[in-house]
C-alpha cells in the first residue's frame, strides 16, 4: 500500500509539471541530458531580429530565456539594455520561473532599475542602462528577458555570437537580420564549421540559427575562446553614428572617413603651448628624441578620466580642450599628444586598438571595432608606439595591454593595418645574481639583483609606486609565497625608463630555511626563482594549446656554507629539451666551503596542436620536479 501510494505521488508530481510545462516550456526537466553536461547554464532561446528601415533607422528585438543550473552560471542571466540620446528602449520586460516552470517574479518596463552605463571613473556619459538586480532564492530558475529599441545610428549593427562562453550550452540561438530596402551591406562569417548552423542568405535578408550546441569545457591554457566560437559580423557601407553619415568598404575608405569626419579640426592648440612646445624642442634635431621629450610633457601635464563623449564615444575632445583642463580619456589624450607632436614636427598618426584582452582589429572586415586608442610614429620601417593614458609608462613601450596584434592605424589618406611591437621569447628576459649565506641554524642571508626586461619589465615596473608596506607584502604574499618566514631586510628599486630595464636589489633572510638533524645539513638550492608550474592533466584533450607568453630566466648564486661545513657532493649538469622551449642547470665548486649554482630556462610563446599538450605537460613536470631539488652537506669531521 505504501509503494502503491509513493508511485502515485511520483507520477501525479511528474504529470503535472508536464502539463504546466507543456503550456510555457520553461522547466528545467525539459532540457535534454546532454545540455545540461559540464553547463552552468543553458540557453534555452536567444533570439535577436534586426530591421534595417534605413541608413540611419535601425529596430533590434531580442528575446532571451536562460536556465541557470547554479551560482556559477548567473552571469549568463543578466537583463538589461542600453539606452543615449539616440537610442529609444520600446519593449522591456523580465520574468523569472522556478525550476518546474512556475513564475516567481514578473518585471515590467517601469520597474527596471536605471544607472549611467558607465562607472565612477568617468566625467560624463549620455549612455544608460536599465536592468534587473535579480538574487536567486534557489536553482535552478529560469529567465525570460525581452526587450526592443529603436536608434538612428546604425554604424553598430549586433554581431551574431550565439555561444557565450565555456560551460553554457545553446538549446537554441537565432539571428535575424532584415534590409527591405536593400541598403549596402557586408558580412563575415567565422567557426561555422563544426556547429549545427543553419544558414539563409538573400539580398535582403540574412538568417543564422543553431540548435543543440553542448557546453565547451574549459581546458588549461587553450587558444582564445574567441577563436573556436562561431560568430556573424555584419555592417553597412553606408550608416550614420549620431548623426554623422558615413560610407565605406575597406580599411583605407573607414579611415579616412575617420579622419575627415571626427579627428579633422580637433587638433587646435593654444599659441602659448604652441610657443612652449617649439622651446621644448629647440635644437633638437632628432624626431624621435623631440618625441620623447614632448611625451614627457604630456604625461606631466595630463591624467586618464573616462569621457564618453562626442560622436558615439568615438569623437576626441579637442586637443585644446584637453591641454586646459589637463585630462582626457584615450582618445582625448591621443589626440592632444598627436596635436603636440606635429607641432614639435614629428609625424604621428591616431591608432585604433583592442586592449588588454589579445586581439585583432580584424585585417579582413572593415567596421567600428576596437576599444582603446593610442599613438604611432613611424621611424624609417621601425614604429614607435605610445600609450598616451598612463603617467609612468616608458616612451615606446606598451606592454601586455596593446602588444603584438593588429591596429587600424588613421591617416590623412587613409586606414592602414599595422601590428604593434612584439616581445617574443628571450626579449621578456629576468637576471637573478645572488650571494646566499648558510648559516650553522639553517638561516639564509642573501643579497640579490633582479633585472627585468620585457614584458617581464612589464609585471615589475609599477613596484615604484608601491608604499613600503605593499611591496613587502607583494614580495612575501606573492613572488616568494613559498619561502616561509622571508624577510625583506631592505631594499633598492630603479626603474630605467630610457632602456626599459626594472632593477631591484635587494637583502634578504629566512629563518629555518635548512633541515638539519646529527648527520646532515639539507637545503634547496633553488631559493629565489622556483618554476612550479604543472599544467593540468586531461585524458581526452579537445581545444589546441596555446603558450601566450614566452620569456627567458636566467639566476645566478653563489652559495657559502655554514661554518664547520663541507661541500662534498654537487650535482651533474641537467638539460631539458623540447619544442617548448629549454631548461638547464649547472653546478660548480668554488671551493669546500662554496659552489654556484647556474640556471637557464627558455620558454616559447607558440600554438599547438591538442596532440602536443602531453608533451608539453610533461616537459613542465619534469621541470618543476628539478626546481624541488636538494643539496645535503655535512660537518667537518
Amino acid at each position: 500500500m505504501k509503494k502503491f501510494f509513493l508511485l502515485f505521488i511520483i507520477v501525479s508530481t511528474f504529470s503535472v509539471v508536464s502539463i504546466f510545462s507543456q503550456k510555457n516550456n520553461y522547466s528545467a526537466l525539459l532540457i535534454p541530458s546532454k545540455l545540461k553536461e559540464n553547463a552552468n547554464a543553458v540557453v534555452r532561446d536567444n533570439s535577436i531580429e534586426i530591421t534595417i528601415e534605413d541608413v540611419d533607422k535601425m529596430i533590434v528585438y531580442k528575446r532571451k530565456i536562460v536556465t541557470v543550473l547554479n551560482k556559477l552560471g548567473d552571469r549568463y542571466a543578466a537583463m538589461y539594455e542600453g539606452y543615449d540620446n539616440d537610442t529609444k528602449i520600446t519593449k522591456l520586460s523580465a520574468v523569472i520561473y522556478d525550476a518546474f516552470g512556475k513564475q516567481i517574479k514578473k518585471y515590467s518596463k517601469g520597474k527596471f532599475l536605471d544607472v549611467s552605463a558607465v562607472d565612477g571613473g568617468t566625467l560624463y556619459s549620455d549612455s544608460r542602462v536599465k536592468y534587473i538586480d535579480y538574487t536567486p532564492i534557489s536553482y535552478p530558475y529560469t529567465i525570460v528577458f525581452e526587450s526592443e529599441y529603436k536608434t538612428s545610428t546604425t554604424g553598430f549593427i549586433p554581431w551574431w555570437f550565439p555561444i557565450n562562453g565555456y560551460y553554457v550550452s545553446v538549446e537554441k540561438s537565432k539571428y535575424l537580420l532584415k534590409n527591405p530596402n536593400l541598403i549596402s551591406w557586408r558580412k563575415k562569417t567565422t567557426n561555422f564549421k563544426g556547429h549545427e548552423i543553419e544558414v539563409n542568405e538573400s539580398d535582403s535578408e540574412i538568417s543564422y540559427s543553431l540548435i543543440n550546441q553542448p557546453a565547451y569545457k574549459y581546458e588549461n591554457q587553450s587558444i582564445p575562446f574567441r577563436e573556436i566560437s562561431p560568430k556573424a559580423l555584419v555592417t553597412l557601407n553606408t550608416f550614420y553614428l549620431k548623426g554623422i553619415s558615413g560610407n565605406y568598404t575597406n580599411w583605407k575608405e573607414f579611415g579616412k572617413w575617420m579622419y575627415e569626419r571626427l579627428l579633422k579640426g580637433r587638433d587646435v592648440l593654444d599659441e602659448s603651448t604652441k610657443t612652449n612646445i617649439k622651446e621644448l624642442v629647440k635644437n633638437v634635431e632628432d624626431p624621435v628624441k623631440k618625441a620623447k621629450l614632448v611625451y614627457k610633457y604630456m604625461q606631466n601635464k595630463t591624467r586618464y578620466i573616462s569621457v564618453q563623449v562626442g560622436i558615439g564615444g568615438w569623437e576626441p575632445i579637442a586637443a585644446n580642450q584637453v591641454d586646459k583642463v589637463g585630462y582626457g580619456d584615450c582618445k582625448g589624450l591621443s589626440n592632444y599628444t598627436k596635436a603636440l607632436l606635429d607641432v614639435a614636427g614629428v609625424t604621428s598618426y591616431y591608432t585604433i586598438v583592442y586592449a588588454n584582452e589579445k586581439r585583432d582589429i580584424d585585417r579582413d572586415f572593415s567596421s567600428i571595432q576596437g576599444n582603446h586608442i593610442i599613438i604611432n610614429i613611424p621611424n624609417k620601417g621601425k614604429d614607435i608606439w605610445l600609450e598616451c593614458t598612463s603617467q609612468t609608462t616608458p616612451f615606446g613601450f606598451l606592454g601586455s595591454f596593446t602588444n603584438d596584434r593588429n591596429v587600424l592605424v588613421v591617416t590623412p589618406e587613409g586606414g592602414i593595418i599595422k601590428r604593434t611591437t612584439s616581445y617574443r621569447d628571450e626579449v621578456n628576459l629576468q637576471t637573478i645574481k645572488g650571494e646566499i649565506q648558510l648559516d650553522v641554524t639553517g638561516n639564509v642571508s642573501a643579497k640579490i639583483k633582479r633585472i627585468s626586461k620585457g614584458l617581464q619589465y612589464d609585471d615589475k615596473f609599477y613596484y615604484k609606486t608601491l608604499t613600503k608596506d605593499e611591496l613587502v607584502k607583494n614580495y612575501k604574499s606573492n613572488v616568494w609565497s613559498y619561502n616561509n618566514n622571508l624577510e625583506i631586510e631592505a631594499y633598492h628599486l630603479n626603474n630605467d625608463k630610457e632602456n626599459i630595464v626594472f632593477t631591484e636589489d635587494l637583502d634578504i633572510s629566512i629563518k629555518n630555511y635548512a633541515s638539519i638533524n646529527d648527520k646532515e645539513y639539507l637545503f634547496r638550492v633553488n631559493v629565489f626563482n622556483k618554476e612550479s608550474y604543472i599544467p593540468k592533466r586531461y585524458r581526452n584533450r579537445k581545444l589546441p594549446l596555446k603558450i601566450p607568453r614566452g620569456y627567458k630566466d636566467v639566476d645566478e648564486y653563489e652559495f657559502k656554507l655554514p661554518e664547520g661545513y663541507v661541500l662534498t657532493f654537487l650535482p651533474e649538469e641537467k638539460e631539458i629539451k623540447s619544442k617548448f622551449g629549454t631548461y638547464k642547470v649547472v653546478f660548480k665548486k668554488i671551493d669546500d666551503t662554496s659552489f654556484k649554482y647556474h640556471k637557464t630556462i627558455t620558454i616559447k610563446e607558440g600554438e599547438y596542436p591538442k596532440e602536443d599538450y602531453k608533451a608539453y605537460r610533461s616537459f613542465r613536470r619534469s621541470i618543476a620536479k628539478y626546481e624541488n631539488l636538494r643539496i645535503a652537506i655535512t660537518k667537518k669531521q
